[in-house]
Parts: structure tokens; sequence; C-alpha cells
């Protein structure tokens, strides 16, 4: 299992419910979540994942579905940094 890590500084406020949603239904995507700091706005996206196919395949399916919907027709900041990790232990 991997994890995706982005760090938004800060985290958008707009409406973001459809990246989850695109997500969610890839085969091997096993949840992800976006976390706001309330005092500063930054924020956390972490996605979890069976493997790297896995992964590739949510990020298509959110780029198709952000072609849908026309969010690259208004440039939006992307996260400052992002990292994959190899889950090591889960509960």
């Amino acid at each position: 299992m991997i994890a995706r890590v982005a760090v938004w500084e800060p985290m958008p406020d707009d409406d973001r419910d459809w990246v989850l949603e695109a997500a969610a239904g890839v085969p091997g995507v096993h949840g992800a979540y976006h976390l706001v700091d309330p005092a500063t706005g930054n924020g956390l996206s972490i996605a979890f994942f069976e493997d790297e196919t896995a992964a590739s395949a949510a990020r298509e399916a959110i780029m198709e579905r952000a072609k849908e919907i026309g969010w690259h027709d208004v440039p939006h900041p992307g996260p400052s940094s992002e990292t994959k990790y190899q889950v090591m232990r889960r509960t």
C-alpha cells in the first residue's frame, strides 16, 4: 500500500468534493482525506492506494473529471509539495 501526501499553503477552499468522488470510483483506492489547520489555512491531502497502478488510475480519473467540469479553464495553484510513501503499518 502507498500513501500520497500533498502539502497545501494555503489549502484551497473551493469545492473539491469532486476530487474525492472521482478517486473513490477507482479500484485500489483505499480512501482520501483533506485536512486543514484552521489557524493558518494550510493543509494536507492524504490518499491511500493499493499500489502505484491504482494511484496513477486515480490521478487519471481526477484529471478526466477536471476536464469535464472545466476546472482547468481557470488557473489553480497546486500543492507546494507532494510525496509518496510506502505504508509500513496500518490498523
